[in-house]
Formats: structure tokens, sequence, C-alpha cells
């Protein structure tokens, strides 16, 4: 397990599955909370997270607290043998801050500031900003650090949520020619990193750098790839003054912060790094419709979700994609800090949720390395933008679906805390970067070729044989994996190369995608012949690269079983320097030149894909591999169906509403719908 060592009391709180809700004392009459902290009781739930939103109520007026309601919810919920996790309140300041001190706003990229009446409406450069949260939060920390219900603490909210990622205010114009001051050291060296020869964008003064805002016709995409690094390190820096504000405090808590699954603006890695583990806020009905363009194939990305599934439970291989990425942040079983019980109100359909669905969805988050389910709400609210959010109990106070299943999860605790104690072994990654999305975000070629959507390619071919893989960063611990897949991994330096260079060295099988070493990490196309710096590994240069139209297609010839025939999207050609070939292109526009290479490195191998893989054309490939370095799989699931190994156990999930078979071993088992089954 590799969560942060600053105190081995962290541990406890992997060592079984937890339950937990997060709960709004202000919203409620205080005769009503020993009832609310009962009932959570009864319903087996263990801990309480409280406070993230309630600035405005714990210091009404500038510099004058008011702890008494927040003093007594607290002992309330301790009284009742629940735990305790403070959530830090800046993501929504009080009317009066923001009032006497407008530079903390937000300003969008039209030059317009955000105005109080939501929330994360502020700037992480606003060093009143940054001084008000430290303030609030430290005097948090003193006052309830040393409560012995107090177990750990959440930073803000969802950072960069509401598309809110990145500011462009003074404040941050200001900050990010530091920031560039501190990469580059010379304005000359910026000048050859952003390529500003082009459209005589040369600089002679640190001032005449401004943000890439909407008022520039085309920015240039290093000018604003590094734009977007520096936001996100700007939030980095932000959650670090808290974190710095809380830890002398509260030595013995953990601290965390809520992320958003795929979400792709900041860097969760960079963000992650500093806690003591990853959580993330899972909604499997409204997913699909924040990400199904940037995950689905051209073509089904129209849909709100795969007709396949039952129409309320989500998209389980996106949710399971949002599940691996928060556990690769830290290499360590996460938590899930909100998770959905019943109805959402942002959707565009936000369908109701039928007895069982919330049940499949703990069950998921268990078998993907979850330790905690955290659910979001405890009671659904009567006030403003979230009144049509459900909870377990409605808006009167009955209870609602998710309720229900959790007494059959609680009747199930045993073998829930069985399964969590097995560690999520997986001999499989995907690379994933951030700073390769935002490059392809930036400049796709093609108006649909997506960096998620590729590595969804690959992800989703795995869960429909059982694989487990993990989604990590070049700069993770890459020694436990057989196989590293890195579908496109575009601005490939020095640093990366060395890093992958290493782990060839110890025996491990690469499999780059198209677009590879591509650029170089300033978002320039590199001079050097393709695939740039990770060419020795690849063993191949590029000679050709292109999209091809919707309609056209090449045809690939190969001895590896279900691979070829018709490719299309993108297509590159390969002239082999060291490495053979394992397919060739057989069309007159290519005939007879490399499509898919294979390398030796070192102990290890490199394979490099010279188009873009249909699902059945990934999951050939990986059928391929996957017996050649001992790593076991399924025959290909039913649609709908996922087996998770943990251990000894597999959890069989069934999202559909059908029965659905699957082969485990010799023995065929079947798993009635929207039902979960554990084997072993």
């Amino acid at each position: 397990m590799r969560i942060a060592q600053h105190d081995l009391a962290i541990y406890h709180f992997f060592r079984m599955m937890q339950f937990g809700v997060c709960y709004y004392p202000e919203h409620w009459p205080q005769a009503r909370w020993a009832e609310d902290a009962r009932l959570m009781r009864a319903a087996g739930l263990e801990m309480v997270r409280i406070g993230e939103f309630a600035w405005a109520e714990m210091e009404p007026a500038p510099g004058k607290y008011a702890w008494e309601w927040l003093d007594q919810a607290i002992e309330t919920l301790a009284a009742a043998g629940l735990k305790l996790i403070l959530g830090t309140p800046t993501a929504t300041p009080p009317a009066w801050l923001t009032q006497a001190y407008p530079d903390c706003l937000r300003m969008d990229s039209n030059g317009r500031y955000r105005q109080h009446g939501s929330r994360r409406h502020t700037c992480p450069n606003s060093p009143t900003y940054r001084y008000e949260s430290r303030r609030i939060v430290a005097a948090m920390a003193q006052r309830y650090a040393s409560h012995p219900a107090l177990i750990g603490w959440q930073i803000d909210n969802e950072f960069g949520g509401g598309k809110t990622a990145r500011c462009y205010c003074p404040h941050c114009a200001a900050a990010f020619r530091v920031w560039l001051q501190a990469r580059y050291g010379s304005l000359a060296d910026l000048n050859e990193a952003w390529g500003t020869v082009f459209w005589s964008q040369r600089y002679s003064d640190w001032a005449q750098i401004q943000p890439p805002g909407s008022q520039i016709d085309k920015p240039n995409p290093s000018h604003e790839l590094d734009y977007y690094r520096f936001c996100s390190d700007s939030y980095v820096a932000y959650q670090q003054t808290q974190i710095e504000a809380i830890r002398p405090y509260a030595p013995h808590q953990f601290i965390t912060h809520n992320f958003m699954g795929l979400f792709r603006d900041l860097n969760q890695h960079d963000l992650a790094a500093p806690l003591d583990f990853a959580a993330w806020d899972n909604y499997p009905t409204g997913n699909p419709e924040r990400w199904r363009l940037m995950l689905y194939p051209p073509g089904m990305d129209t849909r709100r979700t795969d007709p396949t599934y039952a129409y309320d439970v989500g998209d389980p291989i996106i949710t399971g994609m949002a599940h691996a990425l928060t556990r690769g942040l830290k290499q360590a079983p996460f938590w899930v800090m909100e998770q959905q019980c019943g109805h959402i109100n942002w959707g565009a359909d936000n369908p109701g949720i039928r007895p069982g669905t919330p049940r499949l969805w703990v069950w998921h988050a268990v078998a993907e390395g979850a330790s905690a389910v955290v659910y979001f709400r405890w009671r659904a609210t009567l006030y403003a933008h979230e009144q049509y959010h459900s909870g377990l109990l409605r808006h009167e106070g009955r209870f609602d679906a998710g309720w229900h299943d959790q007494q059959t999860l609680l009747a199930e605790k045993g073998l829930l805390d069985a399964v969590a104690a097995q560690p999520y072994s997986a001999k499989v990654a995907l690379l994933f970067d951030f700073d390769d999305t935002w490059a392809i975000q930036l400049q796709p070629h093609r108006a649909d070729f997506g960096y998620l959507r590729h590595l969804y390619v690959y992800y989703h071919a795995l869960q429909q044989l059982g694989v487990a893989v993990d989604v990590v960063s070049a700069r993770a611990d890459l020694r436990p994996y057989r196989l590293l897949i890195a579908p496109t991994l575009h601005l490939a330096g020095p640093e990366t190369a060395a890093r992958l260079q290493a782990y060839m060295a110890q025996g491990g099988t690469l499999l780059l995608g198209v677009r590879s070493g591509f650029k170089t990490p300033s978002n320039l196309v590199t001079a050097a012949p393709l695939p740039g710096n990770l060419r020795p590994l690849v063993g191949a240069q590029i000679t050709s690269w292109q999209s091809l139209p919707d309609g056209v297609s090449w045809q690939v010839e190969t001895a590896v079983p279900d691979l070829g025939g018709a490719v299309g999207y993108w297509v590159e050609t390969l002239a082999p320097e060291t490495a053979g070939a394992l397919a060739h292109y057989v069309n007159e526009e290519a005939q007879g030149l490399v499509a898919l290479s294979e390398n030796r490195v070192a102990h290890g191998r490199v394979l490099y894909l010279g188009w873009y893989p249909t699902h059945a054309q990934a999951g050939a490939l990986l059928r391929y591999l996957l017996p050649q370095l001992g790593i076991a799989h399924l025959e290909e699931l039913p649609a709908g169906l996922l087996a998770i190994p943990r251990g000894p156990y597999t959890v069989l999930l069934n999202f559909t509403d059908q029965p659905l078979t699957a082969q485990i071993g010799a023995q065929p088992l079947t798993v009635a719908a929207r039902d979960v089954r554990v084997v072993g």
C-alpha cells in the first residue's frame, strides 16, 4: 500500500469496508439531529461528512465565529457512535467576504467575474482568498482536531467543477508570469519552447505575456498548454495551504480530497500526491452524460448511455474506469466520498433508481478497490440547487431506495469485508497523462480524436476479458505490471523515455499506439524522426501518418488471430530498424508497409500499433499478448456483465435487466438481473 505514512493510524481506514453518509445539519432543525444520528447507526453507517459548504454559518460576519451549532452537531453525532469527517468550506465563501474583497472572485476567459450565489466562484491565486481560506481552515482545525470522534479532513470540494479550473484574472496573469520564469528561466528559452517565431509572437518582456483567454482568436498551443499546467499547479498550491493549516493540529488524522473520476481539467496525479489517500464522487447515472462524448466511439457518442445496460445503472465501464483512475492516483485503496443512492438532479433524464441498483453500485466500488462508501446524501434537501436530488431519506423523512438497499448490504457486510481485505492486484496498467490529454484536446487534428477515447478502447476490452487493470501515471511505480498500454503517449520527453527504458530492463512489455512520441513536452512537433524520444524503444520510424475519413479504410494482414482486416480512423506506417513486423498493410496506398512492430529492449519488448483499433481489434491483440505474459483472462464476457478478480474471489456484476451467464473456470455461473454474485 502506498498511502502516506506520516502516521500508521491511517492504515486503520483500509482494514475493512466502511459506510458513511454526507449530512448537512445546518439544513435541519436541531431537534431532528439526534433522531437522524440514531437512524444512521441503525443503517450500519459508521461515519458522517459535514461542514464543507457551511462557511457562512461558521462565520456569519468577519472574524465573528458561530461554532455553537457545529459543536452541538458534532457532539450529537459522536454520542450516537459516529465518526466525523470535516470538510473545509472554501468552495462556498460567505457573501460578506466576496463583497468586501472582490479580488477573490474568479474571472472567466472573456474577462467577466463570477458573482456570489453558487460555489467555486473564487480564484486560487488571489492572495486575499488564500489568506482567508487558510484562516478559516486553521480556526476549524484548532477547535476540532482534538475531538475524539474526528477521523479526517476533506479539503474543499471537487476542485475545478462547474468549469472553474481556470481563472484569467490579474492575479492569475501575474502568477502565471512568475510560474513561467521558474519553468524557463529566460525569455529566450520560453520563446524557443513556444515557437514564438511563428506569427511574430516573440516576447521581449515578461509583462507582455497574458493568459490565453477567449479574446485571442487562436492561442499558441504551447502557450495554452502551459496555462493549463499553471492553473492545475495553482490548485495544488492552494490545496497545500490548507494541508499546512490542518496538519500541525491533526497529525494523526487523514487529509483527502473528493476528486471527480474522469474529470480532466486538473492534474489529479499532482493534487493527490500530498494526500493520505484519494477519494472521488461517484454518480453512475450522470457520468455517462458528462463523459460519453470523450469516451464512446464516434457514432455511439450521441447516445446518452449504451442501451445494453438497465436504464437506471449508468455505464459500468465508464464507472469502472473512474474507479481505476482514482485507485491509480495513489496505487492504493480509495474512498467513494459521495456515492449516488437514488436519482440525481443535474442530468438530462435523471431516471428513478429501482431497489437493487444502489447495492450494485456499492459492490462495484468495493470490487474495484474502495474501502469506504459515503452516500450522498442523508436526506433530500428542501433548498436551492439540489431540491430534486435524492438521499437515503426523502424530503419528508421517509426511507428511499438507497436506505433499503443499505439494509441488504449490512447483511452482506462480512462478505464485503472479506473482498475488501484482498489487495487489488493488477498485472496490466494503462498509462494516463494529463499533459497528453490537454495537448490532444487543444490540437486533435481530427475533430473527434480524443485521448481518453483511445484509452477507453483498451479499458473496455480488458473489462470484457475479466482482467484487472490499473490506470496510472508514467511516474508511478511500474514494477508490478507485466503489460503497460500507452495508447497515445504524445508529449514523450527524455524523462518518460528513460522511465520506460527502466521498465523494459525489468522485463516489462509496452504497447504503444498512434501519435506517440509526436511532440516535445512544450507541445512542439519533434524535429527528430518519429516517434521522437521513443524511437530507440520502438526500433522503427513512423514514415507516414494520417486521419482517414469515415467510410475509408485500409487493409491489414497479420498472423495474430482476429486482428487483421479493415482499419480506419487513424493510420501510421512504420519502417523497422531493430524491430520485427507482426502486421503489414496490404492496400494499394501502403502495400507491404509495417502496421504493427515488435522490438526487443533489454529484457522486455515494445510493440507499436500503427492504427487506431476497434474494440474487437483491441480485444484480439490483448488475447494474443496476455497468455504470453502469464496473465489469465476469461473468454469474452456477455455485454453488461463484469467479472472483477480480488484474491481468491471473483465478483460478478450484472448491469442489465436479463440474467447473464459467464464461464468461470470449468463452471458456468448465472447472475440475475441487476444483481451481484461472489465466487471463490
